[in-house]
């Protein structure tokens, strides 16, 4: 609504400044926040090609001092790095594989951003995520695909609750990324031509293993490949350093190609076995958020997805006790725990979890 004060998240990219300035257009009092959420030479040795450089802020304040908005920067550190970052290493040091986008929006933007921005009496926050908010005949508000499809990016926030999504606004999400890029060079910006960020932002070179031996102060341990059946094939270098469905860069020869099925931190094993292991017609989840309604009372039609750019298959999700359990019409490759599956029903997001374990049957 026109003249409600709407603070919006700049990370120093194209599409959080087009989201700015589309606000402002629109007749929303608009100030940018760039959330300082760790220093990348704490981490990566230097390494500041991230979403949280120097270079970055001052992009944002940049685009601010042209739109002739006021500009802030938050102090997330401490709470970035113990939702965040702590999570991170402890999921991989326990044998899952984590999505650290997930949690930063579910812990830091959508939550601490948020109650900040009402404490400092904000009506609404503001993202350049390509997604949508709709609202349904019985009141709830709806998380909804984006037009670019090829941008959706609705698959990281599927845990967003009601309270957040009544207050939170996606103006890219009927626009492609092309128009979003049109947009920035008719405004001047100096970002308009500035890649999209790839990599986990404080792990710029995507050397996982690296960053955890760097920041924890320990070697991962070595331990041994095995076959299904237990049997020793050869010594891994850390349970760190692998994840499910891996094939190269194992080190070891094994006369064919064998595939990474499973990892076990307990005994500090790798489980290495033939790629049609990894097929799994089952996939059961846990820590669930749903967004058209709270719980899932009855067996439902969707279509899911297993990692970000995963397209989504047709399926049946079933309540399992306190978890969901996905039943796809065809095996799935490599469901990794850790990870999120999400469901969709057409272009609504019916909600989501985190994946526990897969299984053929």
């Amino acid at each position: 609504m026109s003249g409600e004060r709407v603070m919006v998240g700049m990370s120093g990219g194209v599409d959080s400044s087009v989201c700015a300035a589309l606000l402002k257009e629109a007749g929303y009092n608009v100030s940018g926040v760039t959330l300082r959420l760790y220093d990348g030479e704490d981490y990566n040795a230097g390494l500041t090609k991230t979403c949280c450089s120097l270079s970055d802020v001052e992009d944002a304040r940049a685009v601010c001092v042209r739109l002739g908005i006021p500009h802030y920067a938050f102090n997330f550190k401490e709470s970035f790095e113990k939702e965040v970052i702590s999570d991170f290493i402890n999921e991989y040091i326990n044998g899952r594989t984590p999505n650290p986008c997930i949690e930063c929006n579910r812990k830091i933007k959508f939550d601490k951003m948020l109650r900040r921005a009402e404490t400092l009496g904000y009506d609404k926050i503001a993202t350049g995520h390509y997604a949508r908010v709709k609202r349904a005949e019985n009141g709830r508000y709806l998380l909804c695909r984006p037009t670019d499809i090829n941008k959706d990016q609705t698959y990281v926030l599927y845990s967003m609750t009601q309270e957040e999504l009544s207050k939170t606004l996606f103006p890219l999400g009927d626009l492609t990324k092309p128009q979003v890029r049109e947009m920035a060079e008719r405004y001047g910006f100096v970002n308009a031509a500035k890649p999209d960020s790839q990599d986990i932002c404080f792990v710029p070179d995507g050397d996982y293993a690296g960053f955890i031996e760097r920041t924890t102060g320990k070697t991962a341990a070595a331990g041994d490949f095995t076959d299904e059946n237990g049997n020793r094939l050869g010594e891994h270098k850390g349970i760190i350093r692998y994840t499910i469905g891996q094939r190269k860069g194992l080190g070891i020869a094994l006369g064919k190609p064998r595939f990474v099925i499973e990892k076990n931190a307990e005994n500090n094993t790798v489980v290495l076995g033939d790629e049609d292991r990894l097929f799994c017609r089952k996939v059961l989840v846990d820590r669930l958020n749903f967004i058209p309604f709270d719980t899932l009372e009855n067996e439902m039609r969707v279509t899911a997805k297993l990692r970000y750019r995963h397209l989504a298959q047709p399926a049946v999700i079933k309540p399992d006790g306190d978890k969901v359990m996905i039943e796809f019409d065809e095996p799935q490759r490599a469901p990794s725990p850790g990870q999120a599956a999400v469901f969709y029903d057409g272009d609504t997001v019916v909600g989501g979890g985190t994946i526990v374990k897969g299984w053929n049957g």
